[in-house]
């Protein structure tokens, strides 16, 4: 192969590495909003363990309440962002394998086909399961002033009908 058609080659297999990239940049943008979430969810995890203790007293209900929802709702963050980040590291293999198969002239179509269908997998994994938290966050979501018993299950609320406040 003569040097000009060599880096003709190169230079093509470089702008189909770089395509890729920028949906490592959005998968980026995407782990960054988890780890902000779930910085929240610890926070607010914190400020009520410091109110229980702070009461010196047996936490009520509705706290013990909040604190499941806060744990399922970290669980479903965390399981969001190790799946982007298994997109992100697919991805990273996806370019690194176009650029060597382009480089040393290696048939690596099935590799990247399986790399990037991996990745998409992932992906699509990670925004479902950060969709499952949103929908727990906004269905336990209290706005204003309520009865602390809003955060209790139908069946433990006094009256064991739903609060009057929704």
């Amino acid at each position: 192969m003569e040097p000009s058609a060599q880096i003709t080659d190169i230079a093509h297999a470089i702008q189909l590495a770089v395509t890729p990239i920028f949906l490592l940049a959005g998968v980026g943008i995407t782990v960054n909003i988890l780890t902000t979430r779930l910085g929240r969810i610890v926070d607010r995890a914190r400020v009520l363990t410091g109110q229980a203790q702070a009461r010196d007293m047996d936490e009520p209900p509705a706290v013990g309440a909040e604190m499941a929802v806060l744990s399922r709702r970290a669980r479903l963050i965390y399981r969001a962002i190790a799946l982007s980040i298994t997109c992100a590291l697919c991805v990273c293999l996806t370019v690194t394998t176009l650029f060597v198969g382009a480089l040393l002239v290696l048939n690596l179509s099935t590799v990247i086909s399986l790399l990037f269908v991996t990745a998409m997998l992932s992906l699509i994994g990670a925004l479902l399961t950060f969709f499952c938290e949103i929908l727990l966050a906004t269905h336990h979501l209290r706005i204003g002033p309520s009865s602390p018993q809003s955060c209790l299950p139908p069946s433990q609320r006094a009256g064991g009908g739903p609060p009057h406040d929704l």
